[in-house]
């Protein structure tokens, strides 16, 4: 990633300690483990100063010790879980995502933004879905949006100040040839997604595939997140498996908000007393 975000409006404040901590959190995820020696030589600190970290993480749990390599500890995965069930999004969108794969036969997608990239809540595989390990490992990572249908999705509806800082922040590399890396024609690409209400991803991310995406809405119009179904070209550019996929990807994201605002809904019967 380009950077980390600072999108909210307090000034920026931290703790050297806890950046510290996050930084051996984020290399042991990156290497799959390591020894102290491996993690000082990679973060410029002494063995003495990465070791204090590494005690602090182990005994709290989120760092396991196996041999002389340290590990990320499966607190995060307790955490993780705990995060996504709490999660509006995915607690009004998971079975819709599991019909959607059903109905479809391809991979679909549940995602929503946070600090300015894309988060995958939750991902199906139909039983004709292509690309199992890229997609799993999407689930592990955030990503950048504006090469996504369901990242479009989203981006279409932040508002163009928004969009703006995001691009400031993370650039608009490209993924492939077909990627969109110009300000100005995403932008435009941008309108078009709120123009008809959908977003393709035209092979912009991964080659020989494409996805339809959807904004979800609240009931003020807050884009939540995003629904998407991805497949290989050649059954996505059919024109009539297209229009299915679209009509299917919009109308699980017009579920999911009613679900949701149907919810957010007083319910409380008026006093006639």
């Amino acid at each position: 990633m380009a950077g980390r975000a600072n999108t909210g409006d307090e000034p920026s404040r931290t703790l050297k300690t806890v950046s510290r901590a996050c930084d051996i959190i984020r290399v042991l995820e990156e290497l799959d483990g390591a020894g102290v020696t491996e993690l000082a030589d990679h973060l410029d600190m002494s063995k003495s100063a990465v070791y204090s970290h590494l005690s602090t993480l182990r005994e709290e749990h989120f760092v396991v010790k196996e041999g002389d390599t340290y590990s990320l500890g499966l607190q995060f995965l307790l955490l993780g879980e705990f995060v996504r069930n709490q999660h509006l999004l995915y607690d009004h969108g998971k079975e819709e995502i599991e019909k959607l794969a059903d109905e479809t036969g391809e991979y679909a997608h549940l995602a929503t933004e946070q600090h300015g990239l894309g988060v995958n809540l939750y991902k199906v595989q139909g039983e004709k879905a292509v690309g199992r390990d890229y997609q799993t490992n999407k689930l592990q990572k955030p990503d950048y949006l504006h090469f996504s249908a369901t990242g479009k999705s989203i981006l279409a509806h932040l508002g163009e100040e928004r969009v703006r800082g995001i691009i400031d922040e993370y650039g608009l590399s490209a993924k492939t040839e077909h990627t969109i890396t110009d300000p100005d024609e995403l932008f435009a690409e941008l309108e078009r997604v709120r123009e008809q209400g959908y977003a393709t991803n035209q092979e912009e991310e991964i080659k020989g595939l494409q996805a339809i995406g959807a904004p979800i809405l609240d009931k003020d119009d807050t884009v939540l997140g995003s629904v998407s179904v991805s497949g290989p070209v050649n059954r996505m550019q059919e024109p009539a498996y297209h229009e299915r996929i679209v009509d299917a990807v919009t109308s699980t994201a017009n579920i999911i908000e009613v679900n949701i605002n149907m919810a957010d809904t007083d319910t409380e019967l008026p006093d006639f007393n």
